[in-house]
């Protein structure tokens, strides 16, 4: 899609630099010279070929990159940009001039002479045509706000999409979050069912030798069974998951891609410091947020809207001037012709008009303390939802610290009970309770990395983080 050159001439610069978001990916993830994903439509030999961006690996940065170019939202949104370019241009074309062309041709039978000794001859064909330029000098404001409102209606417009970007990087990332909790849940799981299957092998062995019960054995095979759906629900999540991103991603899968995508993602789950204060956040989301801005801008179109409105009450003044001609009227000969330039002034003012401009005036009041109140309403909503997200990334903060230890705990638990058992001074319950206690704090581990980075991720959009705000966005004409 090509965008209007005068407003988006600098788009991909702004693109590029919207790739280099430091505080949504960790600084190794920076650091990654992994190649790109090809495009969507690139297959390795052939429509009915692996495409060859699958079997890539795929960071959090370059998953980034490629939303920017393929992400649905995002190209919506480049289509609304294009389209507030055009009314741009039309707010704009009430302060230009205006040039017409005109031209008439008529034959008629119904021609008469004139009851005078010598009078010419009837005319029975006519013509006209000509070039008129028509500028308004003086409406009563109309043209200085419609110029004001153009300016404004273009800024508005930026800020919505810079709003559609940022709402869909979120996206990527939670979904790029979403795949790594899932490996990492599997992972967790294929160990638990791991541990169980030689749990139950040495119970078996135990049992042949006669040294415990039936019971024993019942009793790991009941675990192992229990374990294995986990395992199952986590590879489904894990598909799920994938397909979630390739489709934000912007990728059309074909047929031969099976529902296990081979996607290989080279970042992980981490918890790195992310320090921030509730009232430094709630300022810099009332500075950042484009939301606010652009309702900022609407109020102020509203504004100017009123005041155009009010100057239909002051009369109009135009300036004209052409360039025309026409066939003789004493000549039947359509070659004969009268040319020449005409100009002059016109003057036009509706001094009642049914109170048309009381009801304009009214509507256009209204609208605007509308705008004024979105606003406020906007600001409130805001200021909750980054209080909401503080207060969901303490929660994850301090559940994550809570977890430091319990692994390391876990295990070592694990491996006294299992010892304990083989010296004959423990149970075997005491050896699945413990492994029980291992698989769940190893899975709320893992749930605490996902849930700590997308709490930081949503709290940063949120506050309308952007390091990309050092290279603006184009300002167009």
């Amino acid at each position: 899609m090509k965008l209007p050159p005068a407003l988006f001439r600098r788009l991909p610069a702004t693109v590029l630099a919207l790739a280099l978001i430091s505080p949504a990916v960790p600084a190794q993830t920076a650091a990654t010279n992994a190649p790109a994903p090809a495009p969507s439509s690139a297959l390795t030999a052939g429509s009915n070929s692996t495409p060859t961006w699958i079997s890539q690996p795929l960071s959090l940065a370059e998953a980034v990159n490629i939303a920017l170019r393929q992400n649905g939202s995002i190209r919506r949104g480049q289509s609304d940009l294009e389209a507030a370019y055009g009314v741009v241009v039309q707010t704009r074309a009430i302060a230009l001039p205006t040039l017409r062309a005109t031209g008439s041709f008529q034959a008629t039978s119904l021609a008469e002479t004139f009851p005078f000794p010598n009078s010419p001859p009837p005319q029975e064909q006519n013509w006209s045509a000509g070039l008129q330029l028509v500028q308004t000098i003086y409406d009563g404001g109309k043209m200085t706000a419609a110029l004001r409102s153009a300016k404004l209606t273009k800024q508005q417009a930026i800020l919505q999409y810079e709003t559609t970007v940022a709402d869909a990087l979120l996206q990527v990332r939670l979904a790029y979050y979403d795949v790594l909790l899932a490996a990492d849940q599997i992972a967790v799981n294929e160990a638990s069912v791991k541990l169980l299957t030689r749990q139950l092998a040495d119970q078996k062995s135990r049992f042949e030798a006669g040294t415990v019960p039936r019971f024993n054995v019942l009793q790991a095979e009941v675990e192992l069974s229990n374990e294995r759906p986990k395992l199952i629900q986590a590879r489904n999540a894990f598909r799920i998951a994938k397909n979630n991103l390739v489709n934000l991603l912007g990728y059309n899968l074909p047929a031969v891609v099976l529902e296990d995508i081979p996607l290989h993602l080279t970042d992980q789950l981490d918890a790195n410091p992310y320090p921030v204060e509730l009232p430094a956040a709630v300022a810099q989301a009332l500075a950042n947020r484009t939301e606010l801005a652009a309702l900022r801008q609407a109020e102020r179109i509203r504004n100017e809207n009123l005041r155009s409105t009010k100057g239909g009450y002051q009369p109009t003044v135009q300036l004209v001037g052409g360039y025309g001609g026409r066939n003789s009227y004493y000549n039947n000969d359509l070659s004969r012709d009268v040319r020449g330039f005409t100009g002059g002034a016109q003057f036009s003012w509706n001094i009642f008009d049914g109170y048309l401009r009381e009801g304009q005036i009214a509507q256009a009041k209204a609208q605007k303390e509308g705008a004024e109140t979105d606003f406020a309403n906007e600001t409130r909503t805001v200021e909750i939802e980054v209080r909401t997200q503080y207060s969901n990334f303490i929660e994850a903060t301090e559940i994550l610290e809570s977890q430091k230890k319990v692994r390391e705990e876990a295990e070592e638990a694990l491996r006294l009970a299992m010892a304990r058992n083989k010296a004959g001074t423990g149970t075997q319950l005491d050896v699945l309770s413990a492994q029980t206690a291992l698989t769940q704090a190893r899975s709320t581990t893992v749930q605490a990395l996902h849930d700590y980075d997308a709490a930081r991720a949503r709290l940063e959009r949120a506050m309308g983080l952007k390091t990309w705000g050092a290279t603006p966005l184009p300002s167009g004409k």
